[in-house]
């Protein structure tokens, strides 16, 4: 009962360790990773050290795979640099393991007091995310403690421990077996990272040996292929594609690994100069103080080699992927948007997806203004254009809901205080731009009433609308080019603009109220013009309230 108890209490705080230094590293390193995922183009190796950093900074492999895979799907990235992130988070995942070198499980309990003190009672955000780290640094080594502990209570029963030493990697086939426990143990605990420690933990307490260990540690590479796996189920043909890389990338490794296993761990020993077998006694305890560095090298060396040896075969890989999976004769989305629920775990990039849908919805908008002064312009309005008008209403509209669904999962997490800021401002610029798309399909809506009553705008009222119609065009262009380059001071490099159109609203209303004076405007076109002049207002004032918003102050 007290190996059961240590264990399970020891991985538990070992996991959650884990994911507090994951969700702290993402809120300090949030912007760092959205620019590392906008870096990534069709070089293969500027992919696969991306996925490095990525899987470093957000701690699981499997976040930055699944995150993969929610790319894919969304079309933001194709599966040649799916593959290489991919390959990428496969080495940076071994990180872990070196940080379990550091063998300092001692100082995890004042690590995780000091941090929490810090954690709880700072003011600053940056402050309190980086305790977030260190606490969560501080639970890892203080759970694997509680294992390594665990683990000395085998070796008090003769039974338990002898059948520990059934899995012997002395043969191939004993290490085929290994690998297959090591993949099982991570498939059901989810967590190559939770496997890996209790694999230390068993190696250095003795109860395994090295070879065993080394044996364990490459089944773990296949188990944690289950998560992305999972995630592809429902996705699109690429987004597929990409996770079966993912499994067909590991699977042949460890094949490969496995051939000339006794070679391989003799060369890392060789590398590190260090003999596993020497012994320490730690509290009464015998232990094997090197066994954790070779664990570390063995995981670091074969992801290594495996990228080397897959790297210049990415292409024909993608081909044989292609033919595996083929693509269907229909459009397979979903939905209107590239939004993921797969990016609900790494909120800065969840927020990158949510900011490209509101560019998206902004260049909709600059598109419906173009299309209404050519029907306006028309003595025979295009039936085509004007349905496309009214359909990219409806997307916008669509497309507006689905980012309000998506934002307030995403609220409903624990997001940093400025990714959350952010996402309150998507929600809104998001209502805005549907706004816009409402009133200029009622724009259009009065010309259309207009035209089957009998009537037309002059042509100098037309000339005065188009007019109109281009500075606001120009202006929303310019607030859409801010919204892409997160420009702040949008709102002061636009408030003259706006002012100017005002006056020119202005201007053309009284020019109307004028020509009421003569008598010639029929009663109609005079309400028309009215509705159309308040409608163009209205487009100004949510152009603005955009601007505001990109600058903060909404």
């Amino acid at each position: 009962m007290q190996l059961v108890c240590e264990l399970i209490g020891g991985l538990g705080i070992f996991l959650l360790g884990m994911k507090y230094m994951s969700e702290g590293m993402q809120a300090v390193a949030g912007d760092t990773l959205r620019q590392m995922i906008n870096a990534i183009t069709s070089n293969r190796l500027l992919a696969i050290l991306v996925g490095v950093l990525v899987t470093c900074v957000v701690q699981s492999s499997s976040i930055t795979t699944v995150m993969v895979v929610g790319f894919v799907n969304s079309g933001i990235m194709t599966l040649v640099q799916a593959v290489g992130v991919i390959m990428g988070a496969n080495i940076g995942t071994t990180i872990t393991g070196w940080i379990l070198v550091l063998n300092i499980g001692k100082y995890g309990l004042p690590m995780l007091g000091a941090a929490a003190f810090v954690y709880l009672f700072s003011r600053g955000d940056r402050y309190r995310y980086w305790a977030m780290v260190v606490m969560g640094c501080g639970m890892v080594f203080f759970g694997l403690e509680l294992m390594k502990d665990a683990c000395a209570t085998i070796k008090e029963m003769p039974d338990f421990e002898a059948w520990f030493h059934r899995f012997q990697a002395d043969s191939y086939f004993g290490v085929l077996q290994c690998a297959i426990v090591g993949c099982v143990l991570t498939t059901v605990l989810q967590s190559s990272s939770a496997t890996l420690g209790i694999t230390i933990s068993l190696a250095y307490q003795g109860v395994i040996s090295y070879p065993t260990a080394a044996a364990l540690v490459l089944g773990e590479n296949i188990g944690t292929t289950i998560t992305a796996f999972l995630a592809s189920l429902g996705t699109t043909t690429n987004a597929r594609r990409a996770a079966y890389f993912h499994v067909l990338f590991n699977v042949i490794g460890v094949l490969w690994i496995t051939l000339v296993f006794q070679w391989y761990i003799g060369f890392i020993q060789w590398i590190l100069s260090n003999d596993v077998t020497v012994t320490e006694v730690v509290d009464g305890e015998t232990t094997f103080p090197h066994v954790t560095a070779a664990i570390a090298a063995t995981h670091s060396m074969f992801n290594i080699a495996n990228t080397l040896l897959f790297l210049p075969f990415v292409p024909a890989i993608v081909r044989l992927l292609e033919r595996i999976v083929p693509a269907k004769d229909f459009k397979e989305k979903a939905h209107l948007t590239d939004l993921d629920v797969r990016m609900l775990d790494t909120p800065a990039l969840a927020i990158e997806q949510s900011q490209h849908e509101l560019e998206r919805m902004g260049s909709g908008c600059e598109k419906m203004l173009t299309w209404l002064v050519e029907l306006r312009d028309q003595d025979d309005p295009d039936k085509e254009l004007a349905n496309r008008l009214k359909r990219r209403e409806q997307v916008l509209d669509s497309i507006q809901d689905e980012i309000a669904v998506f934002i307030t999962n995403l609220l409903s997490g624990n997001v940093p205080h400025k990714v959350a800021d952010e996402a309150r401002r998507h929600l809104f610029m998001a209502d805005e731009f549907e706004s816009i798309s409402d009133y200029i399909v009622d724009l259009d809506e009065f010309d259309r009433k207009l035209r089957r009553d009998g009537h037309r705008f002059t042509p100098d009222q037309r000339s005065g609308l188009n007019s109109l119609n281009a500075e606001l065009l120009a202006h929303l262009a310019s607030v859409n080019v801010a919204l892409k380059q997160g420009n702040r001071n949008v709102q002061t490099e636009t408030s003259a603009t706006s002012k100017r159109i005002r006056s020119h609203i202005k201007q053309l209303r009284r020019q109307h109220l004028d020509d009421l004076s003569t008598g010639t405007v029929p009663p109609l076109v005079n309400v028309a013009l009215l509705a159309s002049l308040n409608a163009y207002v209205r487009v100004l004032d949510h152009t603005q309230n955009v601007a505001e918003s990109i600058s903060g102050e909404k």
